[in-house]
């Protein structure tokens, strides 16, 4: 029984995660990391879910990062084995075959922002802020902040952000590229729900390949990147939903793709 994060579907083919200690800034204990891995779970094993969004329930905190209070009581290897925990579950969600959208509805910081760098798309209400922190509280971002965050909007500026530890304003986080939209927090939820449905109306096979050959070939070089490419879209060739796109365009009518 999930009672830290919820599960919905708002709309079809659409899943929406949502962390749900408002109370506690969202942050990542031990409890949540494990009914996240559990909501994870039903996400993978559903096959007619086409895109994920991932948010936070409240208007403060997407998520502030790694539960502190928590950690204080903890030894040093239990603080290694909550990171490692942390790690792998938002290694597990940049692993998810669908689309998925993070939906910065507040502050995103530490582990937070990381989580949100895993996704693949990242909208934010005009008054969220978010940083990784790490540094000033005498650590480093180890959930793959280091490693995500250059790859997305380059090296000095995800060394600025690391080595001052200074949040940044959603303005100026789109500015640079960390997220690719920006609204009111009236209708940031609206509005991603609505890019989640433009993406669950295309075929999944082709989602799921997609993202793959994005996913595989940009930790490549460009020659091996154009192969992977090539085998993905190989993969779409048999199936029923590429011939029922062919047939919708010529007939003027929205295709009804069933993942075959």
């Amino acid at each position: 029984m999930l009672e830290l994060v919820k599960l919905e579907e708002p709309a079809e083919h659409v899943k929406k995660l949502t962390l749900n200690r408002p109370k506690a800034a969202n942050a990542l204990s031990k409890q949540l990391l494990a009914e996240i891995n559990e909501a994870l779970g039903e996400v993978e094993k559903n096959k007619n879910t086409r895109c994920l969004i991932i948010t936070g329930s409240g208007g403060k905190a997407f998520c502030a990062g790694a539960d502190l209070k928590e950690r204080a009581g903890m030894t040093e290897q239990e603080v290694v084995e909550t990171v490692t925990l942390i790690g792998d579950t938002i290694h597990r969600v940049e692993q998810i075959e669908v689309p998925t959208i993070a939906v910065l509805n507040g502050v995103a910081f530490g582990g937070g922002l990381e989580l949100a760098l895993a996704c693949d798309l990242r909208l934010s209400s005009n008054a969220a802020k978010m940083g990784l922190t790490e540094t000033s509280l005498g650590i480093i971002p180890g959930a793959g902040g280091t490693q995500r965050l250059s790859r997305l909007i380059g090296l000095g500026k995800a060394k600025e952000m690391i080595f001052t530890a200074k949040p940044i304003t959603c303005e100026t986080a789109r500015s640079i590229g960390l997220i690719e939209y920006a609204y009111d927090q009236t209708i940031v939820q609206e509005e991603a729900l609505a890019l989640a449905e433009r993406i669950a109306n295309n075929a999944p096979i082709a989602l799921r390949q997609a993202k793959k050959a994005i996913h595989q070939g940009y930790q490549t070089d460009i020659e091996t990147g154009l192969q992977i490419e090539k085998k993905c879209y190989q993969t779409t060739i048999p199936t029923k939903d590429r011939l029922e796109g062919l047939q919708a365009f010529k007939e003027k009518r929205k295709p009804i793709y069933r993942g075959e």
